[in-house]
């Protein structure tokens, strides 16, 4: 569906100006969105989930870790497709308000991509450099959008999401090196055509949601404060949205999976072209990793 299609249906949960607003500026800022009752319920489930990393010693497929980690001091960067490591996850990603607000700026027919929890941890959880995250996974059109949820509250010293209003409307960068090599961020040279003098930092309290289109450019600061700021993301498109590049975060479970709505009969196609990544099926580490240039890679999903 086009922005105008999605305006014309009468709304779940939030207003037709927050609507406008996602559409003119390419993401939004709801705070207490999720009761605190789903908040506790995946601090929980989160807790279980850090308990199980501690008998790890190095990074793998689903479990992506700072220099550092120890059983002792676990330092986690991002736990991959929670959806499949734990039952809450996948509740909360498709039997949520999650869901609904997703169809609030998609469409009625709403499909599940992929899910991360990225974690920065505190006192030095690492930067996430600016980026646009649908080169990673191209798409026939660009209604893919991410929804995160913040489950601590979240100040300027954690490294919240920081986001380039605007930019979604603006091109897409080589997210390549000169080399040829994936580094998953703009490139310094392409940086001075973003006007990062005008960013904005989504801080909100715990339950509160961010929104940003897949093309728009965002990133976040390294996390000083001695407070944690994971970060459970959930992205979700259009059902006339399909992907035509491997999912690198994929899971065989649920990705594709309808969670509101009905499936497409018909692909919506979007004329303008998108950057395609490199073919992640024989593996993926993350995006932190990738930009920083790390050279481990897990076995294969």
């Amino acid at each position: 569906m086009t922005p105008e299609d999605v305006l014309a249906t009468a709304p779940k949960i939030l207003s037709q100006d927050q609507r406008r607003f996602y559409f003119d500026r390419g993401y939004l800022l709801v705070e207490n969105a999720i009761p605190r009752k789903w908040v506790q319920r995946l601090l929980d489930t989160t807790d279980q989930m850090i308990e199980q990393s501690r008998s790890l010693q190095q990074s793998n497929a689903v479990f992506d870790f700072e220099p550092g980690h120890t059983s002792a001091t676990p330092r986690l960067r991002r736990l991959s497709t929670p959806v499949d490591q734990h039952p809450e996850y996948w509740a909360y990603a498709a039997k949520s308000v999650l869901a609904d607000i997703a169809a609030d700026l998609v469409g009625p027919d709403v499909k599940f991509h992929h899910a991360k929890l990225n974690f920065k941890w505190a006192a030095g959880g690492e930067e996430v450099k600016w980026h646009q995250d649908i080169t990673y996974w191209p798409h026939t059109n660009y209604s893919p959008l991410t929804i995160g949820t913040y489950l601590y509250d979240v100040d300027e010293d954690q490294g919240p999401l920081a986001v380039v209003p605007g930019s979604h409307k603006g091109e897409l960068y080589d997210q390549y090196n000169e080399a040829g090599e994936w580094v998953g961020c703009i490139a310094e040279s392409d940086l001075g055509q973003v006007d990062l003098n005008n960013v904005d930092y989504l801080m909100g309290p715990a339950g509160s949601v961010t929104i940003h289109n897949c093309r728009l450019i965002h990133g976040s600061k390294k996390n000083r404060s001695p407070k944690g700021r994971p970060l459970l993301l959930n992205a979700y498109s259009s059902a006339d949205a399909f992907p035509y590049t491997y999912n690198p975060i994929n899971s065989p479970v649920y990705s594709g999976q309808i969670v509101r709505g009905q499936a497409a009969r018909w692909a919506r196609h979007d004329p303008r072209p998108c950057l395609i990544p490199p073919d992640w099926s024989e593996g993926y580490t993350s995006l932190y990793a990738l930009q920083q240039q790390e050279e481990w890679t897990p076995a294969k999903e």
